[in-house]
């Protein structure tokens, strides 16, 4: 079951996403901030007016996304499913509601970033219809360490 993240889940939805990220494929460096989350990271993000979801089983969320109006478009964030309940399509209906919630408020895209070396996430986004629009380095980094991936939007006629 989708449903939208409350104040009330700030500490299952941190707890989650750092032990979603610990759970990486592989290490990043610099280790990823989604390690630091604390509740009032989320109950701040959700203040600020931002958003996302909660995948649901037996009362208790399996998954989160979170995502917020940001440079013309729906930024999408600290997408993050429980090392047990990966590769269920969770992860894409995810992102789907986070389309939907662009389409909804008119936004024209969706964008994220990524680590590069993360090539699991990088397909998975990729399959989901985004594309790399540019690469960045970390600070203290000679060479590129995260993407950035957008997907564009096509228009509803109404």
């Amino acid at each position: 079951m989708l449903r939208p993240i409350t104040p009330q889940d700030a500490a299952a939805v941190a707890a989650l996403v750092r032990a979603a990220f610990a759970e990486q494929s592989v290490a990043t460096d610099p280790p990823a901030s989604a390690l630091r989350l604390t509740p009032a990271d989320v109950c701040a993000h959700l203040a600020a007016g931002g958003g996302g979801m909660v995948a649901e089983e037996a009362g208790a969320p399996v998954a989160s996304i979170m995502w917020s109006e940001m440079d013309g478009g729906l930024y999408v964030a600290r997408l993050s499913v429980a090392p047990a309940s990966r590769r269920r399509g969770l992860a894409r209906a995810l992102l789907a509601a986070a389309e939907e919630t662009a389409r909804a408020a008119g936004l024209p895209r969706l964008h994220l970033g990524t680590r590069l070396a993360l090539l699991d996430n990088r397909r998975l986004f990729s399959s989901a219809g985004f594309v790399e629009v540019r690469r960045h380095a970390h600070p203290g980094h000679a060479e590129p360490t995260w993407v950035a991936m957008e997907k564009r939007l096509t228009a509803v006629a109404g």
